[in-house]
């Protein structure tokens, strides 16, 4: 076993006489620092642990595996336990270190400098060589991630061409080296890249540093992880830095620069404002010369543990996206930036270090707490719609709450997951060209392309997060449908008059309805007038409104008995009630576990009890149904008049509705007798005459 792992393994069993004899496992082992990349962690519990030691005892290992003679073990076994320690260490040590200008946001960089002033090695030549190969640790992986140029390792070949090591050893100390080092934070990692690392290898032993990646190539590998999530790097590529003012700042940044957890900080930002970013940098260096680029501790303010895993502060991101949109490509680039009380980009040198830059976003004290508030409220449904509200005002977030933070993954998906009850949509649809109101999660328009593939297929929604989801989707799936930015309330600004020969609203009347405040009322009638005269305004003569959402049923006045199957039943009532934005909710108990209420109230009621609690915050700002069949009919015609003609209207009982509830609930008239569970759903369909 290596001397290393020996030691590694006596400081586990507890004997600390260890660290004084071995003062790169003394700087490793006593750290105040948690330094890693946080793409590589699924929890952040792992940060618990010693993460650095533990990777290093990983590299040790591997090199273990492999018979090399005496002279490769030693320098191999040399550099794995020392490439490291610039991202441990105590405070006081930190800052002796810092104070001698070794750069440990570098990592590589400051272990070499630690190395080079720590190390007893006698052999000057292994120490030259230990030394270089440090201060190039982990750089062949960083080159092929995009992050540093290649030219960053000729102090390898330096080695060569001062004959220190023949090119042929060179490469194959650097072969395991690499195995080693990329193996240790993930083995399919290393067998996707292993053939890459080989062919760049090749090139560092034999100073072909004029092969290296050009600029474009490398913005794409720092956008490998978006491009495999969907983005469509060239369209955006082309649309961007077809401005030279824009690619000329770009190119010359980043071909001098090596960037530091770029990809971790940034992967789920969009290829705009990844640019924004990276030209807020350069207006922020102005002419000062930077050779590191650190996305560190703009990464590390990004996550934060949720029920067990790492996850993305939503809450922050969407400010910064906000605040991002709100910045021109020409504002960044002449210098021009509005005051922000509460957020603002940051671009800053170290004291002691004038090589390196750090970028992140700092938050105002309040909007701090916020959203630290919000990250707590998440534990309660209650205080988590209050929370959102909160936010919303003082970041000047949307109001309208379409943005389900954490939940839109989820409600989109299980929006895709009841696209099989939409499909008698399609047996409606005329015309060419088909608009889809509110996508979601795209489904529907999946559908409707597969059946009618010679039709033109566009989704419209205001939702930014939607919108980009369904752009990486149609990219992935190489979709022939189109989404776009649109208000359902002025489609003539967005779609030609006579240009939509069907517009679908499919689950969406109901949330205008409830979100949208028109008039200075939400719940509002108005807001689905104007929804009809704005489709029916696009639509050519002939062309067709399909609706298909929830249905009050009639006679109103009628009443129904729920009988709760468990006493958590009632309580979510209570709650329910309280807390239902749509109108007030009737109800009186008659028994135990027993509840009498008028018929609409009731499946209101029991659409949210269906959904349950995950649901809840959002269900309760939601009514599933605005009107009984007879008032939806006489609404259509008062509003669309004599060039309105129904061709459709039927309503039924959605499919789940009754084996959802046959566990939690029993349903009876006033008389206790057992009765069907009212409709639920409808489907119109109007034509412009």
């Amino acid at each position: 076993m290596l001397d290393s792992l020996n030691a590694i393994r006596a400081y586990n069993s507890g004997d600390l006489q260890i660290l004084k004899r071995e003062k790169w496992l003394r700087f490793l082992a006593l750290t105040s620092e948690r330094n890693i990349n946080l793409e590589r962690l699924n929890s952040l519990d792992e940060l618990k642990n010693n993460y650095v030691l533990g990777y290093v005892e990983k590299t040790l290992k591997l090199l273990s595996e492999f018979d090399l003679n005496t002279y490769q073990s030693h320098i191999l076994e040399e550099t794995l336990k020392w490439s490291e320690v610039a991202k441990s260490g105590l405070m006081h040590q930190r800052k002796q270190w810092i104070k001698k200008g070794f750069n440990l946001f570098a990592h590589n960089i400051g272990s070499a400098q630690i190395y080079l002033e720590q190390s007893e090695e006698p052999d000057p030549d292994v120490k030259r060589i230990v030394y270089c190969l440090i201060s190039t640790h982990g750089l062949i992986g960083q080159y092929i991630r995009g992050e540093v140029p290649l030219s960053d390792n000729k102090p390898l070949y330096d080695l060569v061409e001062g004959k220190k090591i023949s090119a042929a050893e060179l490469k194959e100390i650097l072969k395991v080296l690499n195995h080693c080092i990329i193996s240790a934070v993930d083995e399919a990692i290393w067998s996707e890249i292993f053939k890459q690392a080989d062919a760049v290898i090749e090139l560092v032993v034999n100073g072909r540093f004029e092969q290296q990646y050009r600029t474009i190539d490398r913005i794409k590998r720092l956008r490998a992880v978006s491009i495999k999530n969907g983005e469509n790097f060239e369209v955006e590529l082309e649309r961007l830095l077809s401005d030279t003012r824009i690619a000329d700042r770009i190119s010359k940044l980043i071909d001098s620069a090596d960037l530091w957890y770029v990809e971790a900080a940034m992967y789920d930002f969009s290829f705009e404002e990844f640019i924004k970013v990276f030209l807020l940098i350069v207006q922020g260096i102005g002419q000062k010369k930077v050779k590191h680029i650190s996305f560190e501790r703009f990464m590390k303010e990004l996550y934060y543990q949720h029920e067990g895993k790492k996850r993305v502060n939503i809450y922050k991101k969407r400010i910064i996206e906000k605040y991002l949109s709100e910045i021109s490509m020409d504002d960044i680039l002449e210098g021009r930036f509005k005051d922000n009380l509460h957020v603002v980009h940051k671009v800053s040198f170290h004291e002691d270090l004038d090589d390196t830059v750090f970028f992140t976003f700092r938050f105002s004290a309040a909007g701090s707490k916020l959203i630290d508030f919000c990250i707590e409220a998440e534990k309660s449904d209650v205080l988590y719609e209050s929370a959102i509200i909160l936010l919303f005002d003082l970041f000047g977030l949307r109001k309208d709450k379409y943005d389900r933070f954490y939940e839109e993954e989820s409600y989109l998906k299980t929006m895709n997951q009841t696209i099989d009850y939409k499909k008698v949509i399609l047996d409606y649809i005329t015309g060419n060209s088909i608009i889809d109101i509110g996508p979601g999660g795209g489904a529907l328009m999946d559908m409707i392309e597969e059946r009618f593939p010679e039709k033109k297929v566009a989704g419209v929604d205001i939702a930014q997060n939607v919108l980009d989801a369904l752009k990486k989707k149609k990219q992935l799936e190489n979709r022939k449908w189109d989404v776009f930015y649109g208000d359902a309330l002025n489609l003539v600004q967005y779609i030609e008059k006579g240009n939509a020969d069907t517009i679908i609203f499919s689950s969406i009347l109901h949330e205008l309805f409830s979100y949208i405040e028109y008039n200075g009322k939400k719940f509002n009638h108005e807001t689905l007038a104007t929804a009809f005269k704005s489709a029916f305004e696009v639509l050519p003569a002939g062309g067709r409104i399909i609706i298909r959402d929830g249905i009050m049923t009639e006679p109103v006045h009628q009443k129904r008995m729920i009988k709760f199957l468990s006493e958590e039943g009632m309580e979510f009532l209570k709650r329910y009630a309280k807390d239902f934005k749509g109108r007030e909710i009737e109800y009186t108990i008659v028994g135990q576990n027993e509840v009498l209420m008028p018929v609409n109230d009731a499946m209101e009621f029991l659409y949210t009890y269906t959904w349950g609690e995950k649901s809840y915050v959002h269900e309760v700002n939601e009514q599933f149904g605005y009107f009984t069949p007879s008032g939806f009919k006489e609404f259509i015609f008062s509003v669309l008049g004599e060039q309105a003609r129904i061709v459709e209207f039927k309503h039924y009982l959605q499919d789940g509705y009754t084996i959802a509830l046959s566990q939690k609930i029993e349903f009876f008239d006033e008389k206790r007798n057992p009765v069907r569970l009212p409709d639920s759903t409808c489907i119109v369909v109007i034509e412009k005459n």
